[in-house]
């Protein structure tokens, strides 16, 4: 969908998507995010620890969801930068007629998404909504024009509804998008804790950069985005918990980010 008047690049502040790009060893970031990334390291070096296991929750979740629940489309909000193994890579990867469709605002992620968010298959769809996670029903009357909204669909907030304005703004967002969804539909959803202290301090020296703040939220209010919907095994738990590969099993200890996946009845 084009864009016409993207917003310029503000290569002066740093920006959450080239920071967590920069703690995943990309490249897509400027110097201020490197300085605003190595910051973040000195005072939780386990950062880019959560940097690079969210991405294998995604790639676990968007499997397990394409493979034994069936799912054929995708609906990822707040996409971030493109890396490896992206949402449709690993949809279409199991079903090659899979719909993938992304959601960010940023301007320098719609370049990237443009340029390499293309489709994996033939029969496969893969494109992007320039739209704010804040206005989720403009993101619905978008994703119309893409998905099935007859069928199933799988939506997707990784690690970013930190950036709501309060917690009753982050379920007013997560709510109106399942809301829209047939039932079958599912969600898969993580965001940062509070649970440490070390995190916390990070988060909180971020904002203080003039990035958009992220709030890290209390385990209970993860789960509570939940509510009303039935999650798949083993529930709400640190994502490095969510259903490891065999030989990640015992290596990687639980860390401050806990998410799930759920079916909506």
């Amino acid at each position: 969908m084009a864009d016409v008047q993207t917003p310029m690049i503000r290569t002066d502040i740093p920006h959450s998507a080239r920071i967590w790009n920069y703690w995943m060893g990309g490249k897509d970031h400027y110097e201020i995010d490197k300085i605003a990334g190595d910051a973040g390291l000195a005072v939780d070096p386990d950062i880019s620890t959560m940097a690079v296991q969210s991405r294998q929750f995604l790639i676990r979740a968007v499997r397990f969801l394409a493979k034994e629940r069936g799912i054929k489309q995708f609906l990822d909000i707040g996409t971030g930068l493109p890396t490896m193994q992206n949402t449709h890579e690993v949809a279409q990867g199991v079903s090659p007629e899979a719909k993938v469709v992304y959601v960010d605002n940023d301007p320098l992620v719609l370049t990237h998404a443009r340029a390499l968010l293309t489709s994996t298959t033939d029969e496969g769809v893969t494109t992007y909504i320039d739209a704010d996670f804040h206005d989720p029903e403009q993101i619905v009357a978008d994703a119309r024009n893409v998905l099935n909204f007859n069928e199933p669909i799988a939506v997707m907030f990784m690690g970013v509804l930190g950036h709501a304005k309060t917690y009753d703004d982050l379920l007013r967002i997560v709510r109106t998008v399942v809301g829209a969804v047939p039932s079958g539909s599912h969600l898969i959803y993580w965001d940062g804790t509070d649970d440490s202290q070390a995190y916390v301090t990070l988060c909180e020296n971020y904002t203080g950069t003039g990035g958009t703040p992220y709030v890290p939220r209390p385990q209970a209010q993860i789960r509570g985005v939940f509510d009303g919907l039935e999650l798949a095994e083993p529930g709400v738990v640190s994502i490095t918990q969510w259903r490891p590969e065999t030989t990640e099993v015992g290596q990687v200890l639980p860390i401050s980010a806990y998410g799930g996946v759920a079916r909506k009845p």
